[in-house]
């Protein structure tokens, strides 16, 4: 059985978990150590059971954990060169932890088959495919301002998809934001919105994808409720049968979510 959730996801911090048996990998630390640390005592897992640390990004929302989680734990971490050199130009990354470079290369992490693929931000970016050790695949894709046709092409034919939902276009424009702000987050560099993420779902649904995390959620900027109603008309307008067999969630920013089995 495989499982994912998040420890905690929204534009103050993001931590993906991803588990099978006792093992488990995470995308991403994007609050304290002490927090991500508390949350995994409470799902009852060894830090020992952690197969690695993927990383998409540099942004604080996804490494201000890292430098002091990895002073006291040797878990070897995961992401596009560009961003494992800028982390260990901070001195984030100890010598003493293993640091490989994907860069859409495919590697075998402990019973985990993870694959990188870019994405588009505004510092270099990666979205991860991950196939668990019981032959389920899921997918994370979050900090993309537009869906390429590689992102399209790594979520298509998932069992499991976890996207960003960042925000409601009309709470961005219409808020307390900066103008220069709002250009970078609504760019095709930036963050994807709530239409473009129920788009994706629509697409993916009618590809045979069923479940859905949605990632990222803005705290100014959107809400779950927004978001699954932005998502709900979407798949109400084409046809789609929300009770049949989908799982669409939410995820909590400042705690562990449900875990939703794939």
């Amino acid at each position: 059985m495989a499982l994912f959730t998040t420890l905690y996801s929204g534009s103050s911090g993001n931590c993906a978990l991803i588990r099978q048996g006792e093992k488990y990998l995470l995308v991403d630390m994007g609050k304290s150590c002490r927090t991500t640390l508390n949350a995994l005592r409470r799902l009852n897992l060894a830090v020992s059971d952690c197969e690695g640390i993927l990383i998409t990004h540099e942004h604080s929302d996804h490494v201000s954990g890292l430098d002091t989680f990895l002073k006291h734990y040797t878990v070897p971490v995961y992401g596009c060169a560009d961003t494992l050199d800028t982390l260990y130009s901070r001195g984030t990354i100890p010598p003493a932890v293993e640091a490989i470079a994907m860069d859409g290369r495919t590697e075998e992490i402990g019973g985990f088959t993870v694959t990188s693929f870019p994405t588009s931000h505004d510092v270099p970016c990666c979205g991860y495919r991950i196939r668990t050790p019981d032959e389920r695949t899921m997918a994370i894709a979050t900090d993309l301002g537009t869906l390429t046709p590689v992102v399209q092409q790594s979520l298509a034919g998932c069992d499991l998809v976890a996207l960003e939902a960042n925000y409601d276009a009309f709470s961005l424009h219409g808020g307390p934001y900066p103008y220069y702000l709002k250009v970078r987050i609504a760019s095709d560099r930036g963050h994807l919105d709530n239409k473009a993420c129920a788009a994706e779902l629509l697409d993916l649904i009618q590809d045979g994808c069923k479940k859905f995390a949605l990632c990222h959620l803005s705290q100014t900027n959107n809400s779950p409720e927004l978001v699954m109603t932005t998502v709900y008309n979407v798949l109400l307008s084409a046809g789609i049968d929300l009770e049949k067999d989908l799982t669409i969630q939410a995820q909590l920013r400042n705690d562990i979510s449900p875990y939703i089995e794939f």
